[in-house]
């Protein structure tokens, strides 16, 4: 079953879903973070959470919508609301859900975020899966998304709407919180052997270099898909990742 609220704390209003067999027996809650331009509501959350509850009758997935994403309330993007998002998220889910466990899976900018949330406040997450995460923001929006009208907007003062499923608002201070924040430049060997990362080798947005090489500092596992792209649109390439995913968390459930 599937179940809409909203999480309305601090000045926020953050629309979540929730996807369980039993919202109140729930041991093990899977946290999904989706990408830029994405929403609560994309197509590779549920794919997974159908998979996940099949085989494991006491697990649950959590969505929510970023700011300024999907339906959310807020016009424009920030890194400080998606912080404040996050952590609200988890400590919803410890007080009212109360799973024995959490995970984590996130894709492209959720991954990000979720990098930079373990970076900054430690790690939530018993584990997190990472699809196609943009290990480098900043150079994937400037370089694979930012147009130069939207650029000459940025540079005028204005907002430039950018995205995929829907625009998103964000203006140059943005941009400068992204370029600020380097993951390259920290260390994540601490939580290596409960991250995974899996990443196409035809992503057109995040560079499979980047991420091979992130990956390699940090000494965590990566699964390659060749010729896979940024969303997986390959149907048998998107159930064998959801698979290697289930794989990984499973045998840390409680």
């Amino acid at each position: 079953m599937t179940k809409y609220f909203n999480l309305n704390e601090g000045g926020h209003s953050i629309k979540c879903k929730l996807y369980a067999n039993d919202p109140r027996a729930i041991r093990n809650l899977v946290i999904y973070g989706h990408g830029f331009g994405g929403h609560k509501d994309n197509h590779a959350a549920e794919r997974f959470a159908e998979s996940l509850l099949s085989k494991h009758k006491d697990a649950a997935l959590l969505t929510y919508n970023l700011p300024a994403h999907g339906d959310d309330v807020k016009k424009r993007l920030t890194l400080g609301d998606c912080d404040a998002y996050l952590t609200l998220v988890l400590q919803h889910a410890q007080a009212e859900l109360h799973p024995a466990a959490i995970f984590g899976y996130a894709t492209s900018f959720g991954g990000f975020l979720f990098l930079k949330y373990l970076a900054e406040h430690g790690n939530p997450f018993r584990r997190l899966a990472l699809r196609c995460p943009a290990v480098d923001i900043y150079e994937s929006l400037t370089t694979k998304i930012l147009t130069p009208k939207d650029a000459e907007a940025l540079r005028k003062g204005r907002d430039a709407e950018l995205g995929f499923d829907r625009k998103v608002r964000v203006n140059q201070a943005f941009f400068d919180e992204l370029k600020a924040v380097d993951l390259f430049a920290l260390d994540f060997l601490d939580d290596a052997d409960d991250l995974l990362i899996l990443q196409g080798t035809a992503d057109e947005i995040v560079s499979f270099d980047a991420v091979s090489r992130f990956a390699d500092q940090n000494c965590i596992e990566l699964i390659p898909f060749d010729k896979a792209d940024h969303r997986f649109h390959d149907p048998a390439k998107m159930g064998t990742a959801i698979a290697e995913i289930l794989k990984f968390l499973a045998p840390a459930f409680q």
